[in-house]
Formats: structure tokens, C-alpha cells, sequence
């Protein structure tokens, strides 16, 4: 009898746990998951396909974005990063970075990330084929300002048009170019 009761229990307990929503909150600082999924439905962005020192040995475009997944301003900021990747595809390297492993531990040189990270989410950084730094800013950064940068770094146009982020839900957010 004790057995059954255990288990119905038990029964009770997973369907209860089961049934219960998810608590995502773009104005929160509490960790949702992968912010980059969530909030700009595009997993895709994190982990980086490829890392600082391996662009600048190539000589491409960095563009650092620094965030934590636990951060409203990081959150709101998500879209921007995705559509980036979007007007930039493979012409830039993307590196979305979280700064856990970056806090409290001492910059490596030009090729470390911890080199450019001022302390401050979100930020972001690009740095062109050269090494020189382009844009360094903090905050909700506007995507012409991006752009702007990227732009000059690669020789590419920039997108023309005027870009605004639209929420389509309490969770998801996207950044529209009219």
C-alpha cells in the first residue's frame, strides 16, 4: 500500500511539474537559457564559429559583442546581434561572448578577448582586418553605428534603411529594416 501511494505520489508530483509554465522575462535579469535563441530566435549565434586570434591571423573583420545571459540589457540587445549576422553573414567574423570567463583574470594581448572588455555589458567592439579598433561602445549600441563601423572596416556598403526592434510577443523581439 505504502508503495502505491509512493507512486501515485510521485505521479502526481511529474505531472504537476510538467504542466507548469515557463518564466521567461526579456525585463528581468534572471537567466533564461541562451539569450540569443529566445529573444532573437537565432541560436545559431553562440558559441562562435570562430575566435578572435583565428580572425585576425586571417585578417578579417572582428565584431565582439559582450553579454551575459542573465542581463535585461543583454536581452534587449539580442535582436540587434542577430540581425547583424543577418546584413553581414560571412563577411564579418560574429563572436557574441559572454564575460563569466572573462571576469577577474588578466588580458593575453591583442588576441584576447578580455583585452577589449571594459567591464560594461553589453558592449561592442570592431575591430578591422588590421587590428585597429573601429567602434568601441557600450550600452544599446544603434545598429547604423555598427554598420557604420563594419562598413568601414570591410570597404562593404552599409544597409541602407532605418532599422527598429519590434516585439511580437512577451518573449521574442526582431529588428525591422524599412
Amino acid at each position: 500500500m505504502a508503495r502505491l501511494l509512493s507512486s501515485l505520489l510521485g505521479l502526481v508530483i511529474a505531472i504537476t511539474a510538467l504542466g507548469a509554465p515557463a518564466m521567461a522575462s526579456l525585463n528581468s535579469d534572471s537567466y533564461d537559457g541562451n539569450i540569443y535563441a529566445l529573444y532573437a530566435g537565432n541560436g545559431s549565434l553562440v558559441p562562435p564559429a570562430t575566435s578572435l586570434s583565428e580572425s585576425q591571423a586571417a585578417g578579417r573583420t572582428s565584431v565582439l559583442i559582450f553579454y551575459l545571459d542573465d542581463s535585461s540589457t543583454s536581452k534587449a540587445f539580442a535582436p540587434v546581434v542577430s540581425e547583424l549576422q543577418r546584413l553581414w553573414g560571412n563577411a564579418v567574423d560574429l563572436m557574441p561572448l559572454t564575460t563569466d570567463p572573462l571576469q577577474g583574470r588578466e588580458a593575453m594581448g591583442a588576441a584576447d578577448p578580455a583585452s577589449y572588455w571594459h567591464g560594461r555589458i553589453p558592449q561592442v567592439v570592431v575591430v578591422d582586418g588590421n587590428g585597429n579598433i573601429l567602434l568601441d561602445e557600450e550600452g544599446q549600441v544603434p545598429l547604423g553605428s555598427i554598420n557604420a563601423a563594419i562598413s568601414k572596416a570591410t570597404g562593404i556598403a552599409a544597409p541602407q534603411g532605418v532599422s527598429t526592434s519590434l516585439s511580437f510577443n512577451e518573449v521574442n523581439t526582431e529588428v525591422q529594416t524599412r
